[in-house]
């Protein structure tokens, strides 16, 4: 897809995580879909006025999952392009690594996303639409090997 260059040009900011837990067959990690789109992502979201990028994480990683997190690490940045009519906007998403704090569950997501489930970390990385959050994920079972190690 190409993007028209004379759009107005916004700047987006998002902040959200990979969520992880050690299950049976391994790591497991989150992933939030949306049925009619066929979509699989990381959940992440826009800061509120006054936040931090850490608290926006930390927020928004609970509102879309329904599950308490904490943050264990920082995964970096993606940053991308896309255009909605009569703006191309040019975003950056921070990501860190999260594991649950035993609150919550999956079954309390917002609407945001219709599906919220954990998979075993080669098939979110398999099913996962986006390759440049595929890529925080490695980082994630990256720095998880780290931890076991």
């Amino acid at each position: 897809m190409t993007i028209d260059p004379n759009l107005r040009v916004e700047q987006a900011r998002s902040a959200g995580g990979v969520i992880y837990r050690h299950g049976r067959d391994g790591v497991e990690i989150v992933l939030a879909g949306r049925t009619h789109e066929g979509l699989w992502a990381l959940p992440k979201g826009t800061p509120e006025y006054g936040e931090t990028i850490e608290e926006a994480a930390l927020r928004e990683v609970r509102e879309e999952t329904g599950l308490g997190v904490e943050i264990v690490g920082d995964l970096g940045e993606i940053a991308y392009t896309f255009a909605r009519p009569g703006v191309r906007y040019e975003k950056t998403v921070r990501h860190f690594l999260m594991r649950p704090d035993g609150t919550g569950s999956v079954e309390l997501h917002d609407r945001e996303y219709d599906r919220i489930a954990w998979f075993p970390a080669a098939e979110a990385l398999r099913i996962m639409t986006h390759r440049s959050e595929a890529g925080v994920v490695r980082r994630a079972m990256e720095r998880i090997a780290g931890e076991t190690a």
